[in-house]
């Protein structure tokens, strides 16, 4: 206290005898006063993620003198005012990101906090239904896409991020459009959940396989894929796994960014994000515009233009609201896969001429939260869908010259097919109660959701035209034949509940189990028959699911965990109702058995994760033939999935990084009897064992902005059919990326196949014949962004 003797200094003995002691007194108190606020030191700033400038609410400010204990927390706008006597430099830090000294604090009011990359420290939301935790503390197998990985590939597909995660297989099949394998096959089937902040993007009992097309990747924060069932967290359809992805908030600073990008392959795209915080209010506006012709194959062009707006409330410290709306118009041709012969010789023509798939989709949610405290919190989201699929699929097509018994039959110049229309409304509630408890660092969870989804369904019959010498479909009329009309309403009731506590210490254990009740109220407005359906009809599905695991910590760069977890699938509408003339289908259910673990083997060097799974399937839902050779669906199918998933981040050198995701797999029948043939111990087709990605990076420290990447994705081979008699030899894929970034200006260059290799992004056989998926010959991507706010920022 220096400066308060000094001051005391200034009265004379003399003055202070002279004095009476009531003022000798109050003037002592004063000066006290005035030296202890005038020793404090102010100092107020922002705490905000380096890379999508969102605040970070909750960050930590610590004063780095040693003998202070000064230290706050930054506000939900990331604001925070620190008073210390000896703020000479700062700490700052938040959980997932690199802790970082601010030296003179007092001039340096905007701090940007880079996510960390140590694996161990970063931040999941999934695995707990939206509050943070650390990777480390979660007894499951999860991958990440941050934000940093999404700017440095600059994906036009979200396959060309989500194959980088361990076991992860996303098929391209062309114009955003996709299948999935996790933990299964490549395949079509209802097993993969998609979730959008948490909540799922279409309604249970209407999968659609390209469910992904229907995200505005521009909105796109980050994304966390759990492997394994986790019905017991968000429901059916989370079989193979679940993609969470988190989309952008408000930012602290103004942005408003355009970039634009092309390719040598007919693709242009423009994006554009926009963002500001001010007082309570926060908007943020995000979306693109793609568009693509003339591709290396005819018939493949696409367009597709999406929004999302997001407005956030904030009503005090404790409640905010945050209301979003994206809307999506998407129209591609449908080019189907080409034959054996046209694969074989490289005649890259397309047999289709007017098959299309056509999405309009609006997506509406707003969520209340409410902290009560800093050990508890609530939160209310409504939600509402309106979704419309139409097209005239190319999959759909056949040829009416066909063979039957030992003659052919049908005219070579005919075929027929269909038009269809599906769409829905959903509206939906979810709520949630999250409570930390003061025994053994617990936390339970608890809440409900309702998910009211009317339905309709229709298709028509088309008599198509070929034309023979050149092998293509050329044109089609319209016909008073419908085939399916139906409605359907869909009613979801769930309620879920979550308790983890650390036994002892280092061991954690979570446990979680879900209700759901399905209800499908089927209304046939036609006949029914083995075309349009069955009769009218309710239908209820229930299921418990359970899941229950635990993390040990040996240290702080080594665990382990294991989990055992049930899901469930209900039968998809189609399966239960379309051509079916009566509905007698059970749910399916999956049996999961997990362990893994992580080690951080050289600090900020070198670390490792792998799991170790076994997931058995029952009762799925497959195609019998009857007595008098038509088809039905029945509950028959078990399947067993076992595999080794593993990765590895490398820093071998300064500048320098390398990341290794790999997975081993067999997918096998084991009482699978599908159409009158037994495929029972054969390996299921489209099921290659091994999947594996490298990347290296290299971001100079001499020249701050560069990047160059190198990619590698090796997907082996696999059989293309359930019987087991062909097999496609799989296909190596290197891409590299580089790109410069100074300031608000960012230039890139992503070369796609740089081998120009020619292959299949997927595979099949089928008795219609041999379908491959064409991939993409060498391509040039090259594109430009600029962020304007720096406008708004010095305004």
């Amino acid at each position: 206290m220096h400066f308060t003797a000094r001051l005391i200094t200034i009265i004379s003995p003399r003055q202070r005898t002279a004095m009476p002691k009531p003022y000798t007194l109050a003037v002592f108190i004063l000066v006290l006063l005035s030296a202890a606020a005038k020793a404090q030191t102010s100092v107020k700033g922002k705490v905000i993620d380096a890379v999508t400038k969102e605040p970070l609410h909750g960050a930590s400010i610590r004063c780095s003198h040693t003998t202070c204990n000064c230290a706050c927390v930054s506000g939900t706008t990331g604001e925070f005012e620190l008073m210390c006597e000896h703020c000479e430099s700062v700490e700052v830090s938040y959980l997932g990101y690199q802790q970082q000294i601010v030296t003179k604090p007092a001039t340096v009011p905007l701090i940007e906090l880079t996510p960390s990359s140590n694996q161990l420290n970063e931040v999941i939301v999934s695995a707990s239904r939206g509050e943070k935790t650390k990777r480390s503390e979660a007894p499951v197998a999860i991958g990440i896409i941050n934000q940093k990985t999404l700017q440095d590939a600059k994906a036009v597909s979200f396959d060309q991020v989500l194959n980088k995660v361990s076991g992860v297989n996303m098929v391209n099949l062309g114009n955003e459009q996709h299948q999935m394998s996790i933990r299964q096959p490549m395949t079509t089937k209802s097993l993969f959940l998609y979730l959008e902040d948490g909540i799922p993007v279409r309604t249970t009992g209407l999968y659609n396989h390209n469910a992904l097309l229907e995200i505005n990747m521009a909105a796109v924060k980050n994304i966390e894929v759990i492997k394994g069932p986790s019905s017991s967290l968000y429901g059916s359809e989370a079989i193979g796994g679940v993609v969470n992805l988190t989309t952008l908030s408000p930012t602290a600073t103004p942005l408003l960014k355009l970039s634009l990008q092309a390719n040598d392959n007919g693709y242009k795209r423009t994006d554009l994000q926009a963002g500001f915080t001010t007082k309570k209010w926060g908007f943020a506006l995000s979306g693109y515009y793609a568009d693509k012709r003339n591709s290396f194959i005819e018939y493949t062009d696409f367009h597709k233009g999406t929004i999302t707006a997001r407005v956030d409330y904030r009503f005090s410290e404790k409640t905010s609201v945050a209301t979003s709306l994206t809307w999506l118009k998407y129209h591609s041709d449908m080019a189907g896969g080409v034959d054996s012969t046209m694969f074989a010789t490289k005649k890259l023509v397309n047999p289709q001429t007017f098959t299309y798939r056509e999405v309009d989709a609006l997506r509406i949610r707003s969520t209340l939260t409410q902290s009560w405290n800093q050990r508890s919190k609530t939160t209310v989201s409504l939600v509402y869908r309106d979704n419309t699929i139409g097209q005239n699929p190319a999959y759909r097509i056949k040829d009416d010259y066909r063979k039957q018994g030992n003659a052919w039959i049908g005219k070579k110049n005919l075929a027929h097919g269909e038009i269809n229309e599906s769409s829905f409304n959903s509206y939906g509630l979810i709520v949630q109660h999250r409570q930390r408890l003061p025994w053994k660092n617990a936390v339970l969870l608890g809440g409900a959701s309702m998910d009211l989804s009317p339905s309709t369904y229709n298709a028509r019959y088309i008599s198509i035209t070929k034309d023979t010498i050149a092998n293509k479909y050329t044109s089609f009329d319209r016909t008073d034949s419908i085939l399916t009309n139906y409605s359907t309403r869909i009613n979801n009731y769930a309620l879920f509940a979550g308790f983890e506590f650390d036994l002892v210490k280092n061991l954690k254990w979570v446990m979680s189990l879900r209700y759901d009740r399905f209800d499908y109220d089927f209304n046939n407005h036609l006949p029914p028959s083995a075309f349009s359906g069955s009769a009218d009809t309710v239908t209820r599905f229930e299921r418990f699911s359970p899941k229950v695991g635990f993390t040990y910590r040996l240290n702080a760069r080594i665990g382990f965990y294991a989990n055992y977890s049930q899901g469930f699938v209900p039968p998809q509408v189609t399966e239960m109702f379309t051509g079916v003339k009566v509905p007698d289908l059970k749910a399916a259910t999956f049996f999961n058995y997990e362990t893994g673990g992580w080690a951080e083997i050289i600090r900020n060097r070198f670390s490792i994760d792998w799991s170790i799974y076994q997931l058995d399937g029952s009762d799925e839902v497959i195609s019998v033939k009857l007595n008098d050779g038509s088809f039905e669906n029945r509950n028959a199918g078990k399947t067993r999935h076992r595999g080794i998933e593993f990765g590895m981040n490398i820093t071998p050198v300064k500048d320098v990084t390398v990341r290794f995701s790999g997975a081993y797999s067999v997918h096998r029948f084991i009482d699978f009897a599908e159409k009158g043939q037994d495929y029972s111990r054969n390996e299921m087709n489209n099921a290659p064992r091994w999947l594996h990605n490298t990347e290296i990076w290299y971001k100079p420290s001499f020249a701050k902005g560069l990047r160059i990447g190198a990619e590698w994705q090796k997907v082996g081979s696999y059989y293309m059919d359930a019987k087991n008699t062909v097999k496609y030899k799989g296909y190596d894929l290197i891409n590299l990326r580089a790109g410069y970034q100074r300031g608000p200006f960012e230039i890139w260059l992503n070369v796609m196949n740089v081998a120009d290799n020619y292959f299949s992004w997927i595979s099949s056989k089928s008795n219609s014949g041999h379908s491959y998926q064409l991939a993409d010959p060498r391509t040039f991507n090259a594109g430009i962004s600029y962020d304007l706010g720096r406008f708004f920022k010095k305004s």
